[in-house]
């Protein structure tokens, strides 16, 4: 299916609600049958530029493609998308197979015809066996697979999902996350995927979209918007990096590649405020001049060889080939 794939493109898209500019011009074109997550705090847009893209909100100005074609005037349901809700927005009335099948009845496909596609659908989802069922009677984990598999009975170009794991507890937001990569690859399909989550964002997605403020700040390949972020905010908000201003200018540095030393030469003075243990790794704050903090992130057993505690004075150092330089 991939190879039919369409391109999605954003144009200088802008939403306005009134004077409040929600969504200020932006413009991507997204990489056909790729995972995308749009990424950033809540209020910075993504929602709105998701809702744009499904034609649940209008655009004030600019044009959304989807194959070359404007289909910015175009109602939901002849877009060539389907919207996942957070909510999920199933029928609490309805069953399972019924729900799956509601877009089909709509456009007036034979009852017979759109079990048999729902079935396939569940299938895909591995519900079929609860087929019979009231939303009611199911976990949540099995609610977001119904609502994900009445997406798809649609064959969208484009799956369109709104925070879809934010109802989940952790242990099952792990395992939806790897369903919904298998479901993207298999299908072959377009995911956009809105996330305020950057480990959620960094697990799922081919390439995540970085929105801060009604703009996008940075987009590109998953690994390398880790590994390379170009603004300060993008090092801060992808987590796991330090910013700090040096006589050259900002730095993003990777807390891994931060090391804790005796007070040597060469090294940066700085005094230890804070240390956590999370397990493999242990994350040791410390303060530099300028009121900078800076954090490490040290292999659990060579922290316990040689621990530090809060008011410690030690040198940080790091390898300068592992510095990025921030624009601005």
């Amino acid at each position: 299916m991939s190879h039919a794939t369409k391109n999605l493109e954003l144009v200088s898209v802008t939403k306005r609600y009134g004077d409040a500019v929600a969504v200020d011009e932006i413009s991507h074109r997204f990489s056909p049958g790729s995972y995308a997550c749009l990424l950033g705090p809540s209020g910075c847009g993504k929602s709105s530029t998701l809702r744009m893209i499904a034609g649940h909100e209008s655009t004030t100005e600019g044009a959304i493609l989807l194959g070359g074609q404007d289909i910015s005037h175009l109602p939901p349901a002849k877009r060539g998308t389907a919207m996942m809700f957070q909510n999920y927005a199933l029928f609490p009335h309805l069953s399972v197979i019924e729900n799956v099948a509601f877009s089909l009845k709509i456009a007036g496909v034979g009852r017979r015809e759109r079990h048999a596609k729902a079935t396939e659908m569940l299938d895909l989802v591995d519900l079929a066996k609860l087929s019979g069922r009231l939303p009611d009677q199911l976990s949540g984990g099995q609610q977001q697979r119904v609502a994900l598999a009445r997406a798809l009975i649609t064959r969208p170009q484009v799956l369109l999902l709104d925070e879809p794991l934010s109802a989940l507890d952790p242990f099952l937001r792990v395992r939806m996350r790897g369903e919904l990569r298998r479901l993207q690859r298999e299908l072959g399909i377009t995911f956009v995927h809105v996330t305020h989550g950057q480990d959620e964002a960094l697990s799922l997605a081919d390439e995540i979209v970085v929105m801060n403020a009604a703009r996008i700040e940075q987009a590109g390949p998953a690994r390398e918007v880790f590994n390379a972020p170009k603004t300060d905010f993008v090092a801060r908000f992808i987590g796991n990096h330090n910013v700090v201003a040096l006589p050259q200018g900002a730095f993003a540095i990777r807390s891994d590649a931060v090391e804790l030393t005796e007070q040597v030469s060469g090294a940066i003075e700085a005094v230890v405020t804070q240390i956590e243990y999370q397990g493999t790794h242990v994350a040791v704050t410390s303060r530099m001049s300028g009121d900078q903090n800076v954090i490490a992130l040290i292999p659990d057993h060579l922290f316990f060889e040689h621990p530090t505690n809060p008011g410690d004075h030690v040198g940080l150092t790091w390898d300068e080939t592992k510095m990025h330089k921030l624009n601005g």
